[in-house]
Protein backbone atom coordinates (compact mmCIF):
# COMPACT_ATOMS: atom_id res chain seq x y z
CA UNK A 1 0.00 0.00 0.00
CA UNK A 2 1.36 2.95 -0.93
CA UNK A 3 0.30 6.91 -0.59
CA UNK A 4 -2.37 8.48 2.23
CA UNK A 5 -4.59 5.67 2.82
CA UNK A 6 -6.47 7.36 5.79
CA UNK A 7 -4.43 6.01 8.60
CA UNK A 8 -3.96 8.68 10.51
CA UNK A 9 -7.25 10.49 9.09
CA UNK A 10 -10.70 9.53 10.89
CA UNK A 11 -12.32 12.32 9.40
CA UNK A 12 -12.33 10.76 6.05
CA UNK A 13 -11.30 6.77 6.29
CA UNK A 14 -12.88 4.59 4.84
CA UNK A 15 -15.63 6.78 3.54
CA UNK A 16 -14.94 5.89 -0.01
CA UNK A 17 -13.51 9.29 -1.06
CA UNK A 18 -9.87 7.71 -1.47
CA UNK A 19 -10.40 7.12 -5.45
CA UNK A 20 -12.48 10.57 -5.86
CA UNK A 21 -8.92 12.39 -4.42
CA UNK A 22 -5.43 10.42 -4.85
CA UNK A 23 -3.20 11.52 -7.04
CA UNK A 24 -4.46 9.08 -10.21
CA UNK A 25 -7.69 11.04 -9.69
CA UNK A 26 -5.58 14.22 -10.25
CA UNK A 27 -4.13 12.76 -13.31
CA UNK A 28 -6.89 11.24 -15.34
CA UNK A 29 -8.94 14.62 -14.47
CA UNK A 30 -5.79 16.09 -16.22
CA UNK A 31 -6.14 13.75 -19.12
CA UNK A 32 -9.88 14.53 -19.22
CA UNK A 33 -8.75 18.36 -19.59
CA UNK A 34 -6.73 18.03 -22.70
CA UNK A 35 -8.76 15.68 -24.45
CA UNK A 36 -12.03 18.16 -23.70
CA UNK A 37 -9.58 21.09 -25.11
CA UNK A 38 -8.59 19.78 -28.09
CA UNK A 39 -12.05 18.47 -28.82
CA UNK A 40 -13.06 22.30 -28.56
CA UNK A 41 -9.88 23.13 -30.64
CA UNK A 42 -11.10 20.47 -33.23
CA UNK A 43 -14.15 22.71 -32.72
CA UNK A 44 -12.55 25.89 -34.22
CA UNK A 45 -9.95 24.31 -36.58
CA UNK A 46 -6.96 24.40 -34.11
CA UNK A 47 -6.57 20.51 -34.29
CA UNK A 48 -7.20 18.02 -36.65
CA UNK A 49 -10.59 15.97 -35.79
CA UNK A 50 -9.36 13.11 -35.24
CA UNK A 51 -6.73 14.20 -32.65
CA UNK A 52 -9.33 14.44 -29.53
CA UNK A 53 -9.96 10.18 -29.94
CA UNK A 54 -6.27 9.50 -30.00
CA UNK A 55 -6.25 11.35 -26.20
CA UNK A 56 -9.32 9.44 -25.47
CA UNK A 57 -7.77 6.39 -25.38
CA UNK A 58 -4.79 7.52 -23.11
CA UNK A 59 -5.20 6.18 -19.46
CA UNK A 60 -3.73 7.13 -16.40
CA UNK A 61 -2.10 3.81 -15.42
CA UNK A 62 0.03 4.36 -18.62
CA UNK A 63 2.19 6.65 -17.48
CA UNK A 64 5.78 6.53 -15.44
CA UNK A 65 4.72 7.39 -12.04
CA UNK A 66 8.27 8.17 -10.38
CA UNK A 67 9.31 9.96 -13.34
CA UNK A 68 6.55 12.10 -12.72
CA UNK A 69 7.00 13.04 -9.14
CA UNK A 70 10.60 13.69 -10.20
CA UNK A 71 9.26 16.04 -12.74
CA UNK A 72 7.45 17.89 -9.88
CA UNK A 73 10.52 18.93 -8.08
CA UNK A 74 12.47 19.63 -11.42
CA UNK A 75 9.98 22.28 -12.82
CA UNK A 76 7.39 22.78 -9.59
CA UNK A 77 4.44 21.79 -10.97
CA UNK A 78 2.97 17.81 -12.23
CA UNK A 79 1.62 19.54 -15.46
CA UNK A 80 5.32 19.89 -17.34
CA UNK A 81 6.01 16.53 -16.75
CA UNK A 82 2.67 15.15 -17.53
CA UNK A 83 2.48 16.68 -20.49
CA UNK A 84 5.87 15.29 -22.13
CA UNK A 85 4.44 11.85 -21.04
CA UNK A 86 1.54 12.47 -22.68
CA UNK A 87 2.82 13.42 -25.73
CA UNK A 88 5.09 10.02 -25.70
CA UNK A 89 1.86 8.41 -25.62
CA UNK A 90 -0.06 10.07 -27.96
CA UNK A 91 3.02 9.43 -30.46
CA UNK A 92 3.05 5.85 -29.93
CA UNK A 93 -0.81 5.89 -31.40
CA UNK A 94 -0.21 8.26 -33.86
CA UNK A 95 2.80 10.41 -34.15
CA UNK A 96 1.06 13.08 -36.58
CA UNK A 97 -1.47 13.97 -33.30
CA UNK A 98 1.19 14.20 -30.67
CA UNK A 99 2.19 17.40 -32.36
CA UNK A 100 -1.01 18.95 -30.97
CA UNK A 101 -1.01 18.04 -27.72
CA UNK A 102 -1.27 20.86 -25.40
CA UNK A 103 -1.55 23.29 -27.83
CA UNK A 104 -1.48 26.94 -26.90
CA UNK A 105 -1.90 25.90 -23.36
CA UNK A 106 0.15 26.41 -20.17
CA UNK A 107 0.48 24.49 -16.89
CA UNK A 108 -2.08 26.33 -14.87
CA UNK A 109 -4.63 26.23 -17.55
CA UNK A 110 -4.77 22.66 -17.44
CA UNK A 111 -3.79 22.17 -13.66
CA UNK A 112 -6.71 24.64 -12.54
CA UNK A 113 -9.20 23.12 -14.90
CA UNK A 114 -8.70 19.42 -13.22
CA UNK A 115 -9.13 20.72 -9.81
CA UNK A 116 -12.41 22.41 -10.69
CA UNK A 117 -13.25 19.26 -12.74
CA UNK A 118 -12.42 17.34 -9.56
CA UNK A 119 -14.18 19.81 -6.93
CA UNK A 120 -17.36 19.14 -8.95
CA UNK A 121 -16.88 15.54 -8.95
CA UNK A 122 -16.89 15.55 -4.83
CA UNK A 123 -19.52 18.15 -4.44
CA UNK A 124 -21.46 15.82 -6.24
CA UNK A 125 -21.05 13.31 -3.82
CA UNK A 126 -21.23 15.62 -0.82
CA UNK A 127 -24.66 16.71 -2.59
CA UNK A 128 -26.05 13.21 -2.38
CA UNK A 129 -25.03 13.00 1.76
CA UNK A 130 -26.32 16.38 2.71
CA UNK A 131 -29.43 15.45 0.62
CA UNK A 132 -29.29 11.65 3.02
CA UNK A 133 -28.97 14.13 6.12
CA UNK A 134 -31.78 15.98 5.74
CA UNK A 135 -34.22 13.18 4.83
CA UNK A 136 -32.85 11.37 8.04
CA UNK A 137 -32.75 14.99 10.23
CA UNK A 138 -36.66 15.51 8.35
CA UNK A 139 -38.00 12.54 9.89
CA UNK A 140 -36.55 12.58 13.16
CA UNK A 141 -37.80 16.60 13.42
CA UNK A 142 -40.89 14.65 12.39
CA UNK A 143 -41.02 11.74 14.80
CA UNK A 144 -40.47 13.92 17.96
CA UNK A 145 -41.72 16.75 16.73
CA UNK A 146 -43.33 17.18 20.65
CA UNK A 147 -40.84 15.05 22.93
CA UNK A 148 -39.74 17.11 25.51
CA UNK A 149 -36.27 17.84 26.29
CA UNK A 150 -33.79 19.91 28.34
CA UNK A 151 -32.78 22.60 26.35
CA UNK A 152 -29.29 23.93 27.09
CA UNK A 153 -27.09 27.12 27.17
CA UNK A 154 -23.72 27.38 28.65
CA UNK A 155 -23.72 23.36 29.63
CA UNK A 156 -26.88 24.22 31.90
CA UNK A 157 -30.44 23.32 31.32
CA UNK A 158 -31.86 26.63 30.36
CA UNK A 159 -35.58 26.20 29.04
CA UNK A 160 -37.57 22.75 27.87
CA UNK A 161 -37.44 22.28 23.93
CA UNK A 162 -38.62 19.36 22.02
CA UNK A 163 -35.93 17.17 20.59
CA UNK A 164 -37.84 17.48 17.32
CA UNK A 165 -37.01 21.68 17.37
CA UNK A 166 -33.66 20.53 17.80
CA UNK A 167 -33.45 18.44 14.78
CA UNK A 168 -35.65 20.96 12.73
CA UNK A 169 -32.68 23.21 13.48
CA UNK A 170 -30.08 20.95 11.90
CA UNK A 171 -32.36 20.75 9.18
CA UNK A 172 -32.90 24.14 8.48
CA UNK A 173 -29.14 24.59 8.45
CA UNK A 174 -28.36 21.80 6.19
CA UNK A 175 -31.30 22.77 3.34
CA UNK A 176 -29.12 26.29 3.50
CA UNK A 177 -25.83 24.45 2.78
CA UNK A 178 -27.60 22.67 -0.16
CA UNK A 179 -28.74 25.81 -1.68
CA UNK A 180 -25.29 26.94 -1.55
CA UNK A 181 -23.58 23.89 -2.71
CA UNK A 182 -26.08 23.73 -5.67
CA UNK A 183 -25.44 27.22 -6.64
CA UNK A 184 -21.68 27.10 -6.44
CA UNK A 185 -21.78 22.96 -8.10
CA UNK A 186 -23.87 24.57 -11.09
CA UNK A 187 -22.69 28.02 -11.92
CA UNK A 188 -18.93 28.49 -9.81
CA UNK A 189 -16.79 26.09 -11.31
CA UNK A 190 -15.10 27.94 -14.04
CA UNK A 191 -12.60 26.56 -16.34
CA UNK A 192 -9.25 27.84 -16.98
CA UNK A 193 -7.99 28.98 -20.37
CA UNK A 194 -5.55 31.95 -20.27
CA UNK A 195 -2.23 30.80 -22.15
CA UNK A 196 1.10 31.93 -20.47
CA UNK A 197 -0.50 35.14 -18.74
CA UNK A 198 -4.06 35.13 -19.62
CA UNK A 199 -4.23 36.50 -22.72
CA UNK A 200 -4.73 33.36 -25.05
CA UNK A 201 -2.41 34.77 -27.28
CA UNK A 202 -0.74 31.24 -28.22
CA UNK A 203 -4.20 29.87 -28.91
CA UNK A 204 -5.15 32.61 -31.31
CA UNK A 205 -1.32 31.98 -33.12
CA UNK A 206 -2.79 28.27 -33.84
CA UNK A 207 -6.80 29.08 -35.74
CA UNK A 208 -8.09 32.23 -37.39
CA UNK A 209 -11.41 31.77 -35.43
CA UNK A 210 -11.16 34.28 -32.39
CA UNK A 211 -9.56 32.54 -29.63
CA UNK A 212 -12.37 33.15 -26.81
CA UNK A 213 -14.33 30.39 -29.26
CA UNK A 214 -12.80 28.17 -27.15
CA UNK A 215 -13.97 28.89 -24.01
CA UNK A 216 -17.65 27.87 -24.45
CA UNK A 217 -16.95 24.37 -25.96
CA UNK A 218 -13.97 23.58 -23.41
CA UNK A 219 -16.29 24.64 -20.52
CA UNK A 220 -19.57 22.45 -21.92
CA UNK A 221 -17.42 19.39 -22.67
CA UNK A 222 -16.22 19.38 -19.23
CA UNK A 223 -19.50 20.30 -17.14
CA UNK A 224 -18.14 23.43 -15.78
CA UNK A 225 -18.66 27.02 -16.48
CA UNK A 226 -17.07 29.56 -18.69
CA UNK A 227 -15.58 32.72 -17.14
CA UNK A 228 -15.58 36.15 -18.51
CA UNK A 229 -11.78 36.61 -18.45
CA UNK A 230 -8.66 34.13 -17.36
CA UNK A 231 -8.42 33.99 -13.14
CA UNK A 232 -4.70 32.75 -12.97
CA UNK A 233 -3.63 35.21 -10.57
CA UNK A 234 -7.41 36.13 -9.15
CA UNK A 235 -7.87 32.96 -6.91
CA UNK A 236 -11.65 33.66 -5.79
CA UNK A 237 -12.67 30.78 -7.52
CA UNK A 238 -10.73 28.29 -5.69
CA UNK A 239 -11.43 30.35 -2.37
CA UNK A 240 -14.87 29.68 -3.28
CA UNK A 241 -15.40 26.15 -2.94
CA UNK A 242 -13.02 26.39 0.25
CA UNK A 243 -15.18 28.75 1.87
CA UNK A 244 -18.18 26.41 1.12
CA UNK A 245 -16.37 23.28 2.30
CA UNK A 246 -15.86 25.18 5.66
CA UNK A 247 -19.76 26.48 6.16
CA UNK A 248 -20.34 22.27 5.60
CA UNK A 249 -17.91 21.48 7.96
CA UNK A 250 -18.78 23.71 10.37
CA UNK A 251 -22.49 23.39 10.23
CA UNK A 252 -22.02 19.15 10.18
CA UNK A 253 -19.71 19.79 13.23
CA UNK A 254 -22.68 21.17 14.98
CA UNK A 255 -24.89 18.53 14.87
CA UNK A 256 -21.89 16.37 15.94
CA UNK A 257 -21.33 18.74 18.91
CA UNK A 258 -24.95 18.18 19.83
CA UNK A 259 -24.90 14.21 19.42
CA UNK A 260 -21.50 13.94 21.16
CA UNK A 261 -22.85 15.73 24.71
CA UNK A 262 -26.31 13.64 24.21
CA UNK A 263 -24.54 10.61 23.91
CA UNK A 264 -22.48 11.17 27.10
CA UNK A 265 -23.55 8.35 30.06
CA UNK A 266 -24.56 10.44 32.46
CA UNK A 267 -27.08 11.92 29.64
CA UNK A 268 -28.07 9.16 27.50
CA UNK A 269 -30.25 11.06 25.21
CA UNK A 270 -29.47 9.60 21.79
CA UNK A 271 -26.97 6.81 20.50
CA UNK A 272 -25.07 6.32 17.63
CA UNK A 273 -25.83 3.64 14.91
CA UNK A 274 -24.49 -0.32 16.49
CA UNK A 275 -22.39 -2.35 14.79
CA UNK A 276 -19.82 -5.13 15.05
CA UNK A 277 -17.21 -3.88 16.43
CA UNK A 278 -17.26 0.36 15.76
CA UNK A 279 -16.80 2.44 18.61
CA UNK A 280 -14.64 -0.31 20.24
CA UNK A 281 -12.08 0.77 22.80
CA UNK A 282 -9.08 -1.44 22.86
CA UNK A 283 -8.87 -1.32 26.70
CA UNK A 284 -12.36 -0.81 28.29
CA UNK A 285 -14.94 -3.91 26.70
CA UNK A 286 -17.83 -1.80 27.91
CA UNK A 287 -17.54 1.25 25.36
CA UNK A 288 -18.98 2.14 22.34
CA UNK A 289 -17.60 5.49 21.38
CA UNK A 290 -19.08 7.64 19.08
CA UNK A 291 -17.18 7.13 15.99
CA UNK A 292 -19.17 8.97 13.44
CA UNK A 293 -19.40 11.77 15.81
CA UNK A 294 -15.67 11.70 16.28
CA UNK A 295 -15.06 11.75 12.40
CA UNK A 296 -16.87 14.47 12.08
CA UNK A 297 -15.57 16.84 14.71
CA UNK A 298 -12.16 15.99 13.76
CA UNK A 299 -13.12 17.41 10.43
CA UNK A 300 -14.78 20.62 11.30
CA UNK A 301 -11.93 21.43 13.37
CA UNK A 302 -9.01 20.87 10.65
CA UNK A 303 -10.66 22.42 7.70
CA UNK A 304 -10.71 26.12 8.97
CA UNK A 305 -7.23 25.85 9.34
CA UNK A 306 -6.74 24.69 5.77
CA UNK A 307 -9.11 27.18 3.95
CA UNK A 308 -7.06 30.08 5.98
CA UNK A 309 -3.65 28.68 3.79
CA UNK A 310 -5.87 29.13 0.44
CA UNK A 311 -7.13 32.56 1.09
CA UNK A 312 -3.70 33.45 2.13
CA UNK A 313 -3.09 32.12 -1.74
CA UNK A 314 -5.16 35.19 -2.95
CA UNK A 315 -2.69 37.79 -1.61
CA UNK A 316 -0.48 37.16 -5.08
CA UNK A 317 1.33 39.13 -7.46
CA UNK A 318 1.67 39.20 -11.43
CA UNK A 319 0.09 37.63 -13.70
CA UNK A 320 0.71 33.62 -12.21
CA UNK A 321 2.40 33.69 -8.55
CA UNK A 322 5.36 31.46 -7.42
CA UNK A 323 4.65 29.71 -4.28
CA UNK A 324 0.50 30.73 -3.76
CA UNK A 325 -0.16 28.42 -6.43
CA UNK A 326 1.59 25.48 -5.50
CA UNK A 327 0.58 26.22 -1.59
CA UNK A 328 -3.09 25.27 -2.93
CA UNK A 329 -3.20 21.75 -3.37
CA UNK A 330 -2.39 19.91 -0.71
CA UNK A 331 -4.15 21.99 1.56
CA UNK A 332 -7.83 22.03 -0.88
CA UNK A 333 -7.03 18.22 -1.10
CA UNK A 334 -7.23 17.66 2.38
CA UNK A 335 -10.25 19.88 2.87
CA UNK A 336 -12.40 18.28 0.18
CA UNK A 337 -11.39 15.26 1.70
CA UNK A 338 -12.45 16.13 5.18
CA UNK A 339 -15.40 17.60 4.08
CA UNK A 340 -16.19 14.67 1.95
CA UNK A 341 -15.50 12.22 4.90
CA UNK A 342 -17.96 14.40 6.95
CA UNK A 343 -20.52 14.14 4.84
CA UNK A 344 -20.58 10.67 4.39
CA UNK A 345 -20.33 10.59 8.23
CA UNK A 346 -23.18 12.58 9.27
CA UNK A 347 -25.60 10.88 6.41
CA UNK A 348 -25.02 7.81 8.54
CA UNK A 349 -24.70 9.26 12.22
CA UNK A 350 -28.23 10.97 11.38
CA UNK A 351 -29.76 7.69 9.22
CA UNK A 352 -29.04 5.56 12.25
CA UNK A 353 -29.41 7.92 15.45
CA UNK A 354 -31.33 5.92 18.45
CA UNK A 355 -33.45 8.56 20.64
CA UNK A 356 -34.60 7.60 24.04
CA UNK A 357 -37.29 9.99 25.05
CA UNK A 358 -37.79 8.29 28.59
CA UNK A 359 -34.21 9.65 29.23
CA UNK A 360 -34.59 13.26 27.67
CA UNK A 361 -37.83 13.25 30.28
CA UNK A 362 -36.36 11.83 33.02
CA UNK A 363 -33.22 14.42 32.35
CA UNK A 364 -36.02 17.28 32.37
CA UNK A 365 -37.10 16.28 36.03
CA UNK A 366 -33.36 16.66 37.34
CA UNK A 367 -34.46 20.09 38.52
CA UNK A 368 -38.06 19.43 40.19
CA UNK A 369 -39.34 21.93 38.08
CA UNK A 370 -36.26 24.73 38.43
CA UNK A 371 -35.99 24.88 34.14
CA UNK A 372 -39.09 26.48 33.73
CA UNK A 373 -38.16 29.05 36.41
CA UNK A 374 -38.33 31.79 33.55
CA UNK A 375 -42.05 30.71 33.58
CA UNK A 376 -42.57 31.35 36.99
CA UNK A 377 -41.03 34.70 36.78
CA UNK A 378 -43.73 35.84 34.63
CA UNK A 379 -46.14 34.46 36.18
CA UNK A 380 -44.86 35.38 39.80
CA UNK A 381 -44.40 39.03 38.74
CA UNK A 382 -47.34 41.47 38.90
CA UNK A 383 -47.79 39.37 42.34
CA UNK A 384 -44.82 40.07 43.83
CA UNK A 385 -42.68 43.04 41.41
CA UNK A 386 -40.00 42.15 39.01
CA UNK A 387 -37.30 42.13 42.06
CA UNK A 388 -38.95 39.97 44.95
CA UNK A 389 -39.74 37.69 42.30
CA UNK A 390 -36.53 37.08 41.08
CA UNK A 391 -35.49 36.76 44.89
CA UNK A 392 -38.15 33.53 45.44
CA UNK A 393 -37.08 32.06 42.29
CA UNK A 394 -33.90 32.61 43.22
CA UNK A 395 -34.21 30.77 46.53
CA UNK A 396 -36.40 27.69 45.34
CA UNK A 397 -34.40 27.14 42.69
CA UNK A 398 -31.30 26.68 44.86
CA UNK A 399 -31.72 23.08 45.21
CA UNK A 400 -32.99 20.29 42.85
CA UNK A 401 -36.04 19.47 45.16
CA UNK A 402 -39.66 20.31 44.62
CA UNK A 403 -39.98 23.96 43.45
CA UNK A 404 -43.15 23.92 43.70
CA UNK A 405 -43.54 22.99 47.03
CA UNK A 406 -40.56 24.91 47.59
CA UNK A 407 -42.13 28.22 45.99
CA UNK A 408 -45.81 27.73 47.99
CA UNK A 409 -43.90 27.69 51.12
CA UNK A 410 -42.10 31.08 49.80
CA UNK A 411 -44.80 32.68 49.07
CA UNK A 412 -46.94 31.94 52.04
CA UNK A 413 -43.76 33.10 54.13
CA UNK A 414 -44.84 36.43 52.85
CA UNK A 415 -48.51 36.42 53.07
CA UNK A 416 -49.98 35.08 49.88
CA UNK A 417 -52.47 32.30 49.78
CA UNK A 418 -51.42 29.81 47.20
CA UNK A 419 -52.65 26.45 45.64
CA UNK A 420 -49.85 23.85 45.13
CA UNK A 421 -51.78 22.20 42.60
CA UNK A 422 -51.62 25.16 40.42
CA UNK A 423 -47.90 25.95 40.56
CA UNK A 424 -47.16 22.12 40.34
CA UNK A 425 -48.94 22.86 36.86
CA UNK A 426 -47.27 25.70 36.09
CA UNK A 427 -43.60 23.89 36.76
CA UNK A 428 -44.65 21.16 34.20
CA UNK A 429 -41.34 21.31 31.81
CA UNK A 430 -44.52 19.66 29.13
CA UNK A 431 -46.46 22.46 29.04
CA UNK A 432 -43.88 25.34 28.55
CA UNK A 433 -42.56 24.20 25.08
CA UNK A 434 -43.46 27.97 23.35
CA UNK A 435 -43.55 27.89 19.57
CA UNK A 436 -41.49 24.54 19.26
CA UNK A 437 -43.76 22.70 16.98
CA UNK A 438 -45.35 25.33 15.10
CA UNK A 439 -41.50 25.75 14.58
CA UNK A 440 -40.66 22.31 13.53
CA UNK A 441 -43.12 22.37 11.38
CA UNK A 442 -42.34 25.52 9.35
CA UNK A 443 -38.85 23.61 8.35
CA UNK A 444 -40.56 20.55 7.83
CA UNK A 445 -42.22 22.58 5.24
CA UNK A 446 -39.15 24.16 3.61
CA UNK A 447 -38.03 20.70 3.44
CA UNK A 448 -40.61 18.97 1.41
CA UNK A 449 -40.53 22.19 -0.85
CA UNK A 450 -36.87 21.59 -2.00
CA UNK A 451 -37.29 17.89 -2.88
Amino acid sequence: MTGDSGLLSPGWAGTGIDDLLDDRAWLTAMIKVEAALARAQAGIGMVPPDVPAVLDRIDADLFDWSALVNGVRETGNPVVGFVGQLTGLVHAIDPRAADFVHRGSTSQDILDTATMLICGTVLDRVLDDLRRTADAVAALARDHRGTPMAGRTLTQHAVPVTFGLKCAGWLNAVLDLLDRVRHLRTGGLPVSLGGAAGTLAAYQEFTERDSLDLVEPFAAALGLTAPLIPWHGARLPIVDVANTLSLITGTLGKVAADAEVMTRTEIGEVAEPSAPGRGASSAMPQKRNPVHTTAILTAARQVPALVSVLHQCMVVPDERSAGGWHAEWQPLREALRLTAGAARNAADLTAGLTVFPEKMAANLRLTGGAIVSERLGAVLTPLLGKTTAKEVLTEVTATTGDVAAALVDALRARGHDTDLDRWKELCDPNAYLGASLRLVDRVLDRHRATR
